[in-house]
């Protein structure tokens, strides 16, 4: 048996799982390093290889990050879900307002004495997953109540994605619909759900209106330009038009590794609209596998859910695979212009420090849950026999 082969087989969870992060990974290498070229060129002299050492080094760190997450017992994230949690607040409220402003948001903290950023929404999906998942799992038992179970979890909800909306409403979005879908799967009232539903929309046009009163803070202009863009002309704007001609100048089998001719005009073509570089390079063959990557890591966290006996696992690994699904296709809808441009990184896929980083963190979770429910299941068989 080879080096490679032997890892494989020691590695504890879904396989399955493992095959989709890791060929995921690999694809993201390539696609990084032939979409990065022109930024290479234009910030560091030519030097190709530099974004695709990055990368790897970012890679190799998440690696080591699923691997470690996935030997810790799926218990301590339910401990540790109400201080991460409150740490994510403030700095949620210092990046709303003193936050390093890029591309006209503020989005991240720069990093004392460095270079790089922290993109704080990443760490706040992750905290409210978690709190999410720990709050309906302890109130199984009076979960269609509206004081014992539904204000405890509903405020965090409002709280969090209230704060990361001024600047970052698509992710504020997502995650908020995250949070509706697992309060479904943790058989929350159904009356509740509606009810936060219009009290999201209540809270956005609130935003909306102070965007006119803070326009330095909330994007209101931004909101409007996208919404008017996609629902108001037929091309969807320049980055959408780039889009679509790259998805279309590749075809079925695409024009080969390197030999992108959109990714010279289309704005974020190494994170926003990686995947129409994908496309045009490798072709909508490629286009489908990865489509269908993730939704086997959709049906195999389903499977490995109907299989958990314990509520915070079964959620906590079903909500963090839906935010990174549901993103997934979120970038990919905006790619084909069947969502309005939202600024979402491919999940696994995307240059990117933090959402790889708190990605992989997610995906090392879901690895736990897995190996908890291998390691019962060989358990309960043992005490059958």
């Amino acid at each position: 048996m080879s080096a490679v082969a032997q890892i494989f087989y020691n590695l504890k969870g879904d396989k399955v799982i493992w095959l989709i992060i890791t060929f995921l990974g690999c694809m993201s290498m390539l696609a990084v390093y032939s979409a990065t070229t022109g930024m290479a060129h234009k910030y560091h002299g030519g030097n190709t290889e530099f974004y695709l050492i990055q990368q790897g080094v970012f890679l190799s760190l998440g690696a080591f990050v699923v691997f470690f997450c996935s030997k810790l017992d799926y218990r301590i994230y339910a401990k540790v879900a109400p201080y991460l949690l409150l740490l994510t607040v403030p700095l949620l409220i210092y990046t709303v307002g003193f936050g390093a402003q890029i591309n006209d948001a503020r989005r991240w903290i720069q990093l004392p004495f460095t270079d790089f950023t922290f993109q704080t929404s990443d760490m706040a999906k992750l905290a409210l997953v978690l709190f999410i998942a720990r709050g309906i799992s302890r109130r199984q038992e009076n979960i269609k109540d509206l004081k014992g179970a539904f204000l405890p979890i509903i405020i965090p909800v409002l709280v969090i994605c209230g704060l990361i909306a001024p600047a970052d409403l698509s992710t504020a979005a997502l995650l908020f619909l995250t949070s509706l879908m697992m309060m479904f799967i943790g058989r929350m009232s159904m009356k509740y759900i509606i009810i936060l539903l219009f009290l999201g929309l209540f809270a956005f046009g609130l935003l909306a209106l102070l965007g006119t009163i803070f326009p330095d803070f909330i994007r209101v202009e931004t909101w409007q330009t996208r919404f008017h863009e996609f629902f108001f002309n037929s091309d969807g704007g320049y980055q959408i038009q780039q889009s679509k001609m790259a998805i279309a100048n590749g075809e079925f089998f695409g024009l080969g590794l390197g030999g992108s001719i959109q990714k010279s005009f289309l704005p974020s073509p190494y994170a926003d609209f990686i995947y129409a570089i994908i496309c045009e390079e490798a072709g909508m063959l490629w286009g489908f596998i990865i489509i269908f990557l993730y939704l086997g890591l959709l049906y195999r966290c389903t499977k490995l859910v109907t299989r958990c006996d314990k509520p915070f696992a079964a959620i906590v690994a079903m909500g963090l695979c839906l935010s990174i699904v549901i993103q997934a296709f979120a970038n990919i809808a905006v790619s084909v212009h069947l969502l309005p441009v939202t600024g979402l990184t491919l999940p696994l896929l995307s240059m990117g420090g933090t959402s790889l980083i708190f990605t992989c963190i997610s995906c090392g979770i879901i690895l736990s849950v897995s190996r908890y429910v291998e390691e019962h299941n060989v358990e309960t068989k043992k005490v059958r026999a």
